[in-house]
């Protein structure tokens, strides 16, 4: 018995940009952090660019796939540093939703990357505050978690800024597939 899949144009456009977050991902897990959780989410900034060239559907289908596939490759799925990546990227995907509705002449690449910064550190503590640390203390860190989002936000942001209004051969919006 022989299972077809029929996959997209779509459905290879998203594998590729999902492949691109996955390497960025476990390219940052090797980088020294000088406190557990601060990292600069380089991957951050292919969500942005697709949440941008191609909505909101694909942006969420390159965020879990880099989650899920990082997470294996990395040997953390399942683990709380999975659950914290997931729930990190679940709140900034949220955020980035509502954010889409602000008025893009105030709110462009680099305000969007900052509320996606911070909403992933707020699903993180409340992750590890509901379950793995449930004590106040932890509310201590929030200052240095909060100047790590707001400079990884601002970088990042001015990164996918610049490669929206420059690279448009980064992510074209329409990519020609070879056919099989």
């Amino acid at each position: 018995m022989q299972i077809d899949i029929q996959t997209t144009p779509e459905d290879h456009r998203i594998a590729r940009l999902a492949a691109f977050a996955i390497g960025l991902s476990v390219m940052e897990a090797v980088i020294p952090s000088p406190l557990p959780g601060i990292k600069p989410g380089l991957a951050n900034i292919v969500t942005l660019l697709v949440l941008e060239r191609f909505g909101l559907r694909a942006a969420i289908w390159v965020s879990v796939l880099r989650v899920v596939a990082g997470s294996l490759l990395l040997g953390t799925f399942l683990s709380p540093s999975f659950v914290l990546s997931l729930s990190g990227a679940a709140a900034s995907l949220l955020t980035l939703a509502l954010a889409r509705y602000l008025p893009k002449i105030w709110f462009g690449a680099v305000s969007l990357s900052i509320f996606a910064a911070f909403a992933h550190i707020a699903g993180q503590m409340a992750v590890v505050y509901l379950w793995l640390i449930p004590h106040a203390g932890i509310l201590y860190l929030a200052p240095v978690f909060a100047a790590a989002a707001l400079l990884f936000g601002s970088v990042n942001g001015l990164i996918t800024a610049r490669l929206l209004t420059e690279g448009e051969g980064v992510l074209p919006a329409q990519t020609a597939l070879p056919q099989p």
